[in-house]
């Protein structure tokens, strides 16, 4: 199916791995031309620039005056921006509840999940209104609307962020759809990483990484997590005319995990 994307311009954010990865090549494989930051490069990230299609920004999207560098770069090279894809975003287990929490922990946490976000838009919309079919996309999480004690923080931003896109699909009308991607647990480091999810909801109970993983995944009605890919070719549906009339809506990928209506 031709997405109608090639020559395109789009900026994606935590591009360097995980789901930023899969969505930045995903992209490339549609002729999109990729301004991909990231904090930190990758082996991956650096294949892709040298094919031409991506340029690597490296900077620090939770610094207040990141996101306003990210897409001066890409308006400087490529005169406009088409597409947003929102993905930056990480999350600490929060084991020993809410009133452990301090300022430190929650701007942490509603900085990278949230207000790199906000910052993001507000620096690319300008860039984007003038371009027909421009659209964005955020990636959000089931805990938008799934609270999880053990994630508060997280789950507090996601719920955040999914409403401030919901707003801003009603502000900006016909000029710019704005949608949300809302994913379950997915095949990264964010879950399965050495400090991820798995390893430190383990640690604390006396389980192997592994059994955490087996057991979170039995939760889903698919019995295993969502590929980074399976979230990529979601980004190009929603990103492309196939789409030309959703705006306002979250997109939902959990294998089944959430069972409400």
């Amino acid at each position: 199916m031709d997405l109608g994307l090639a020559g395109q311009v789009a900026v994606v954010t935590g591009a360097s791995r995980g789901i930023g990865l899969a969505i930045t090549r995903a992209l490339v494989d549609e002729g999109v031309r990729v301004v991909a930051g990231a904090l930190k490069g990758s082996p991956e990230l650096d294949e892709l620039a040298a094919t031409g299609a991506v340029r690597p920004v490296l900077v620090d999207l939770m610094a207040p005056d990141g996101p306003d560098r990210l897409v001066e770069e890409a308006v400087d090279l490529h005169g406009g921006i088409d597409v947003l894809v929102n993905n930056v975003g990480a999350v600490k287990a929060r084991l020993d509840g809410f009133l452990a929490l301090t300022d430190e922990d929650w701007s942490w946490g509603l900085t990278i999940n949230f207000l790199a976000a906000a910052r993001t838009m507000r620096a690319a919309i300008p860039a984007m209104l003038d371009r027909p079919g421009a659209n964005i996309v955020t990636i959000s999480s089931v805990n938008a609307f799934l609270p999880d004690p053990g994630v508060i923080d997280y789950s507090a931003a996601k719920g955040a962020l999914t409403n401030l896109c919901k707003s801003l699909s009603q502000e900006f009308g016909p000029r710019l759809r704005v949608n949300t991607i809302s994913p379950g647990p997915v095949q990264t480091d964010l879950w399965l990483g050495g400090s991820g999810v798995a390893a430190t909801v383990g640690r604390a109970n006396g389980l192997e990484p592994d059994e955490v993983v087996r057991q979170q995944a039995a939760q889903a009605s698919t019995g295993r997590f969502t590929a980074p890919r399976e979230i990529a070719d979601l980004v190009l549906l929603l990103a492309s005319d196939r789409a030309g009339n959703v705006t306002g809506s979250d997109v939902r990928i959990d294998g089944g995990l959430v069972k409400t209506l």
